[in-house]
């Protein structure tokens, strides 16, 4: 028989940042306790069944697996039973006493002191135990793994204050209960019909048994040891589409994706043949916290099933990461029920069903935009950005991707992204082969950028793209629907033949000019040219074809990319005063200044960084003295 052993420890930090987010933030939606400890019941049975099928003895005669909720009205305790796998006293430890998830820790290290926590963060990271600390100011913990000793239970108690007990107990049954002392004001959850209210209304779909002790009509206790079932007990995905209601559906999203909002879309579909499977999909309203935030790194993906038993609940194979937004769950009849994720990384049926899932997914996106155009803009403002990623990923969706992204435009409204590629193509000038776009930091970086002034004078739209990874993405969307899509820093302007004329002229006219700056910038330029871009300001940047934008030079830099020094083309405009004073000037130190001006004043405007700022300051000072 194991000794018993009692200790005190100390929540890490994160763990007790929680608590009191959990505890002061989340006062309007207090009931959400219920539902959190329920789910985490319905995963510890799913975990048993799974782990039996290998091992039948950790049934140990109790096959059936059932969660129980109860309360004592005197002791002023709620109680979330369940017989599933249980927990050793390291695992009680790690699941409780700590947040392994690095998504949350940086999720409250993001977190500022005037905001509060949100709703969405209970269970995202696998914290929705500690909700339970929002209606009790105790909160005991009682745990044995199936197959241990009754000896090896552990007992787990807290106050939520910053320290818990540990202790090794006698327990006579595999699985883990929560025992929740309420707080002094919250005693409408000593009511049987308020608990059952709450899992009829988070939990109905649980595929286990919820379980609640009888009730006689007035509400006393019913007789001793007699309980009722009191949800529906079934697989929400295996019932037929028109026995479920859209409530239905949006209950089973907020309990399986952990959120209190309603699912913006979702698409359930069975395919039958000789593969035969079930997806029911979600679209989230809202992107989670880690979505952005190294959220690539953290464990995301679909829940798996086959034949009805749970086997993962992040299976990341079953949709690409630029879908990892999506909740939902798989249930396959064709895979073995032993696999495992290195089989499911092998196995060629998979394929098929991650294909089925891609293609669902963009299905039910190409819907919301040509019907809800409404739903589609609030889910690509929260995922358009994930979806681009699609673009270098998926080489064989790509042309669909593209066509549900929307950018700003020079003929679009302010910064609001409702152009699509379509949109623009149908907008274009007879004879025009060529998708414009322009990278920049920001929208207003982009909208003012100097490159685009020829455009604007010669009626010619442009895409503003100022999203930092629409620069990475242009290096694989090189062409849609047959145009070219084409930076307006690169490249020849489209001139007809009076144009080219004229730009000659104006050449050849400038060939001394071109000289003298060239010779004063020396190496910190690669050419000096007259542009056709150019109308109104001075200077500008000219790119080579496999140039990056200079923005995204710097923001690459400063991630600490080690990339090759390149010397850009500047381009002038010579009917412009700044210019022409620069060709007028004859004191050597003065026209040097106004050369490095002009060139500063380009790179700034692209987004570059300025090898050396200070002397930029003191160059302008100079130069507005003089003047």
């Amino acid at each position: 028989m194991t000794q018993a052993t009692t200790e005190t420890r100390s929540f890490e930090a994160e763990v007790a940042q929680v608590l009191h987010l959990v505890t002061h933030s989340l006062y309007s939606h207090k009931e959400i306790f219920l539902r959190e400890l329920i789910s985490n019941a319905s995963d510890a049975c799913d975990k048993l069944r799974f782990e039996a099928i290998a091992e039948p003895a950790l049934l140990a005669g109790d096959g059936e697996l059932r969660i129980e909720v109860s309360w004592e009205r005197e002791a002023r305790t709620v109680s979330v039973r369940d017989n599933g796998i249980g927990m050793g006293r390291d695992e009680v430890v790690a699941n409780i006493g700590t947040i392994a998830s690095s998504g949350t820790r940086r999720f409250l290290e993001a977190l500022s002191g005037e905001q509060k926590a949100d709703a969405r963060l209970i269970g995202q990271f696998g914290v929705g135990f500690y909700s339970g600390f929002v209606v009790a100011d105790r909160v005991t913990v009682l745990s044995r793994r199936a197959g241990a000793a009754a000896g090896e239970g552990v007992k787990w108690e807290s106050d939520g204050q910053g320290q818990y007990t540990l202790e090794t107990v006698e327990l006579p049954e595999r699985g883990t209960t929560v025992i929740l002392h309420l707080k002094p004001d919250e005693d409408e959850f000593l009511a049987g019909w308020k608990l059952r209210s709450l899992v009829q209304r988070y939990s109905d779909h649980v595929a286990f048994p919820i379980r609640m002790p009888k009730e006689t009509a007035d509400g006393a206790d019913g007789a001793a040891g007699a309980w009722d079932t009191v949800n529906s007990a079934s697989a929400l995905w295996t019932k037929p589409r028109n026995e479920i209601a859209d409530e239905d559906y949006q209950a089973f999203y907020k309990a399986l994706g952990h959120d209190f909002n309603d699912a913006l879309a979702w698409t359930h579909n069975r395919v039958e043949g000789s593969q035969s499977f079930t997806t029911l999909l979600y679209l989230p309203a809202q992107p989670p916290f880690d979505l952005m935030m190294g959220g690539r790194d953290e464990r995301k993906g679909l829940k798996l099933y086959i034949k009805r038993v749970f086997v993962m609940d992040a299976a990341e194979e079953l949709l690409p990461g630029y879908l990892r937004f999506v909740r939902g769950v798989v249930d396959a009849d064709d895979l073995p029920l032993n696999v495992s994720r290195e089989l499911l990384q092998q196995n060629r049926q998979l394929d098929r069903i991650r294909g089925a899932c891609v293609k669902r997914v963009l299905d039910l996106v190409e819907k919301l935009a040509r019907e809800e155009p409404e739903k589609f803009a609030a889910f690509h403002k929260a995922f358009g950005n994930t979806l681009k990623e699609g673009i270098a990923e998926d080489a064989g969706n790509r042309e669909r991707i593209a066509k549900l992204l929307r950018f700003a435009s020079t003929k679009g409204e302010g910064a609001g992204q409702s152009v699509s590629l379509d949109d623009y193509i149908g907008r274009m000038a007879v004879g025009q082969d060529t998708i414009w776009y322009v990278t920049a930091d920001s929208h207003a970086a982009a909208a003012g950028s100097p490159q685009l002034e020829a455009f604007r004078a010669r009626g010619i739209e442009v895409l503003l793209m100022s999203d930092r990874i629409d620069e990475w993405m242009l290096g694989s969307l090189r062409e849609y629907a047959g145009k070219k899509l084409q930076h307006v820093a690169k490249g020849e302007l489209p001139l007809d033949e009076s144009e080219r004329e004229k730009q000659e002229e104006a050449t050849k006219a400038a060939e001394p000019l071109l000289r003298k700056l060239k010779g004063l910038l020396g190496d910190r330029v690669a050419e000096v040219k007259v542009s056709a871009r150019l109308t109104d300001s001075p200077s500008c940047l000219a790119l080579a074809d496999h140039d990056m934008a200079p923005h995204f030079v710097r923001l690459l830099r400063e991630a600490g990319q080690d990339l090759p020094e390149s010397r850009p083309t500047l381009e002038i405009n010579p009917g412009h005063a700044l210019v022409q004073r620069l060709e007028a000037e004859t004191d050597e130190a003065k026209s040097r200044d106004l050369a490095g001006l002009l060139l500063e004043q380009a790179e700034i405007a692209a987004g570059a960084s300025l090898a050396d700022p200070a002397a930029f300051v003191q160059r302008i000072n100079r130069v507005l003295l003089a003047s």
